[in-house]
């Protein structure tokens, strides 16, 4: 596989008059600029519109706690090996209060050793339907009975939408903007 980036930024002289109306609207927003994922969604502007809108809420406005949400977004980007939303997340988990440890274990692919209950709670949930694609009932009912329906929706929207936003990343290659200060190493295929 080829590590040369397939869907560059595009110049402005170069975008249609959507994509500079979904670029504007992206960049007067929080995110502040069309940057990682939105860089080759901006080839469906009108794609790249609703789903951010969908990432906004689940960044800024979830009913999960940033610990928590930030956590499961590594745990995504560690199932996809992305290394763009693992740079940009793993910050932003540490500041959130996951610990280094459990960061460094979820890069190793290991189910991390001294996690939080919640974070148990969520590496499970997150784990088994990463993996089997559905949750059992214990499981359902221990994460529901902890977030309540409407964190376990939530929960659902960031694997899904980090899912995407990962699936996208690794097809259009689009590089780490910079390191992240706990290497994701690559998994054997």
């Amino acid at each position: 596989m080829s590590d040369i980036e397939r869907m560059p930024p595009l110049a402005a002289g170069t975008m249609t008059d959507a994509q500079r109306a979904a670029a504007a609207e992206l960049a007067a927003g929080p995110r502040g600029g069309v940057k990682g994922p939105f860089i080759a969604l901006l080839r469906s502007p009108e794609l790249m519109r609703r789903l951010q809108k969908v990432g906004e809420y689940l960044r800024y406005e979830s009913s999960l706690e940033p610990r928590i949400s930030e956590f499961l977004m590594l745990v995504v980007s560690r199932h996809w090996t992305q290394q763009y939303e693992w740079a940009v997340h793993v910050p932003l988990a540490l500041e959130a209060g996951v610990k280094r440890e459990t960061i460094e274990s979820l890069a190793d692919a290991c189910r991390p050793a001294a996690m939080a209950a919640d974070e148990a709670l969520a590496y499970d949930f997150a784990d088994e339907l990463l993996r089997n694609r559905g949750v059992s009932d214990a499981t359902y009912g221990a994460t529901t009975a902890r977030f309540g329906e409407r964190g376990v929706m939530d929960m659902l929207g960031v694997l899904g939408y980090f899912s995407t936003v990962s699936i996208v990343l690794n097809v259009a290659h689009t590089p780490a903007a910079s390191a992240a200060s706990i290497p994701l190493p690559m998994l054997p295929r």
